[in-house]
């Protein structure tokens, strides 16, 4: 009888990917980047575990949705004050943070729990533009062929 395999942090060895988001389906490309960020990959996968690898996101502004989200889509924020609740449409977003755009997508398909947050907090580094510092790291390129708008 064999027990069920569990992950030590001796087993985990996280890697750096760069995902560039230009042209690509927001949705489709927040599922990758959640799997990615949790290890769901791997086949050391452990829930309990962050056996996850880091994600560099290029290009966030230049994502796309599908439909008539780009005009409906808004965003929901609370000021914390009665009746003080503030809704950004997603072109407004996309304009001003689009940062922001990726990271509540990726958020919203992590598991909301204290490791959740610790990984969007930890692996996942999103860039307006196609800079970024983080060459030491020499990330792997990724590509996801069903994340690309059509």
């Amino acid at each position: 009888m064999r027990s069920t395999f569990t992950a030590t942090p001796a087993d985990i060895e996280p890697k750096w990917f760069i995902v560039d988001a230009e042209g690509m389906v927001l949705g489709r490309l927040a599922t990758e980047i959640a799997r990615i960020i949790r290890g769901k990959h791997k086949p050391i996968f452990t829930p309990h575990m962050d056996t996850g690898d880091n994600v560099i996101v290029i290009n966030a502004s230049k994502v796309k949705v599908t439909g008539r989200k780009a005009e409906q889509k808004n965003y929901f924020r609370h000021t914390g004050y009665m009746g003080h609740e503030l809704y950004t449409k997603f072109s407004t977003m996309l304009a001003k943070h689009p940062e922001r755009v990726i990271e509540k997508a990726v958020f919203g398909m992590l598991p909301k729990t204290a490791l959740g947050r610790q990984k969007l907090r930890l692996k996942l580094r999103v860039y307006a533009d196609a800079q970024h510092p983080h060459a030491a790291q020499k990330p792997e390129s990724l590509t996801f062929p069903k994340a690309e708008a059509k």
